[in-house]
């Protein structure tokens, strides 16, 4: 029993460390992390991982842009999303859509446009095991 509670202890712990990677701005909605694990598949040459989270964000909250050390697939869950990479022109996603971010690319909005409601989606990030960060904030201009 003792075991067993050490076990989920340090899981939590880890889970814990993985949210600190995984917030985005530092305030702005709430990142929960869903698993961690280590793939097969390598990122640039490198051994990596794949990280799994659900991002909430209250009615208008935003995040930063930011980059992330690998591909990121989304999921939207509840809500609306509004969502641009790089130079393209900003979408807003609804439920049931998905979303491809290549590795490195500027996620330049990431927003819940409404009024009334959370936006939630889920996410997986593809990264080398190295990385220092899940997010890679965009320095200002």
């Amino acid at each position: 029993m003792v075991r067993k509670a050490l076990a989920v202890a340090a899981m939590i712990g880890l889970g814990v460390g993985g949210l600190a990677a995984a917030r985005h701005d530092g305030g702005h909605g709430s990142v929960k992390v869903l698993t961690v694990r280590d793939i097969v598949e390598k990122v640039d040459g490198k051994e990596s991982k794949a990280t799994a989270v659900e991002v909430t964000l209250g009615p208008g909250e935003s995040d930063a842009p930011h980059r992330h050390p690998g591909p990121g697939f989304g999921y939207i869950l509840e809500g609306e999303y509004e969502w641009a990479i790089d130079d393209q022109p900003a979408r807003v996603l609804k439920v049931g859509d998905t979303f491809y971010e290549p590795g490195g690319c500027l996620h330049r909005v990431s927003r819940n446009p409404a009024a009334k409601g959370n936006t939630r989606l889920l996410a997986w990030v593809v990264h080398p095991r190295d990385a220092k960060a899940l997010v890679i904030p965009e320095p200002k201009k």
